[in-house]
């Protein structure tokens, strides 16, 4: 999110609360759309995010409400400034995708993980890595990746798979795919669509040559069967699939600066909130 957006939330949260005479927590669920700001609810109560903002932080966030609610103030407390850690903080949705073999693993506005995992590092790349980690996601550092990208996709991930081929990984690719690759000169080996012909990337899995799968998603009914049967393949093979753009870029962020540094570096908590300013 740009740092224009985030601004906003804040205010509207402010905002919010005040008119609302919340004393206390509140959940609001924010969603953000082409660079507007929608809010899907409003509960004058704690959610999941609270201990997983009072590990990022270090401040025992419901402690403080409950004392809030039994009359104390913030002052009191001595929590009156924002913290912003200098560290970066990944939460990530557990989904018991494994147990429902042919469920669809893209995500909806409808509730299907079963739990979070946090990822913390002093890189964005590296906290989204082990998140992923956590979450039984684990990347790879090297290998095949194969790429199926919607066409507005395809041209902001040209860099992101020069980046790749760079770092020694193979690229599969879809036909129009590995098309845009070929004209950028990325070299990537073509497939078919599964509903097209063969080899396609069900092949490759059952070859194991894939060790990291791509996919965002199009719209079509094609490509709805195609994807379906692919992201199913990809999770009862236990290869890890990426869906949005955004999650490639973080991902091969954290997997070029694994690769750099040769490891993930594992620290306490305790000593990620000695570097924060309260």
């Amino acid at each position: 999110l740009s740092a224009e957006i985030i601004a906003k939330i804040h205010d509207y949260a402010y905002a919010l609360a005040r008119e609302l005479r919340v004393c206390g927590l509140m959940n609001i669920q924010f969603a953000v759309q082409d660079g507007e700001i929608y809010i899907i609810e409003v509960n004058p109560r704690a959610s999941r995010t609270v201990p997983f903002v009072s590990k990022a932080i270090g401040v025992p966030l419901a402690q403080l409400a409950a004392r809030c609610m039994a009359g104390e103030t913030l002052e009191n407390l001595g929590f009156t400034n924002e913290i912003t850690p200098p560290y970066t903080v990944v939460k990530e949705a557990v989904f018991p995708f494994i147990k429902f073999p042919g469920s669809d693993i893209v995500l909806s506005p409808e509730m299907k993980s079963t739990g979070e995992v946090m990822g913390i590092d002093c890189g964005h790349g590296m906290a989204y890595l082990k998140s992923q980690l956590a979450a039984g996601n684990a990347l790879p550092s090297g290998g095949n990746i194969f790429l199926s990208l919607r066409d507005e996709d395809k041209e902001p991930a040209i860099e992101l798979a020069r980046e790749l081929c760079r770092a020694g990984f193979g690229i599969y690719a879809t036909r129009g795919t590995s098309t845009m690759l070929y004209n950028a000169g990325i070299s990537a080996q073509a497939v078919f669509h599964i509903t097209r012909g063969r080899p396609n990337i069900l092949d490759l899995v059952a070859e194991k040559k894939i060790q990291w799968i791509v996919n965002t998603a199009e719209s079509g009914a094609e490509a709805m069967v195609d994807e379906l049967q692919m992201r199913s393949q990809a999770v009862i093979n236990g290869i890890p699939i990426t869906t949005t753009l955004a999650g490639m870029a973080a991902a091969v962020e954290g997997i070029l600066d694994k690769l750099d540094f040769g490891r993930l570096e594992v620290c306490s908590l305790q000593e990620y909130h000695r570097h924060l300013v309260k």
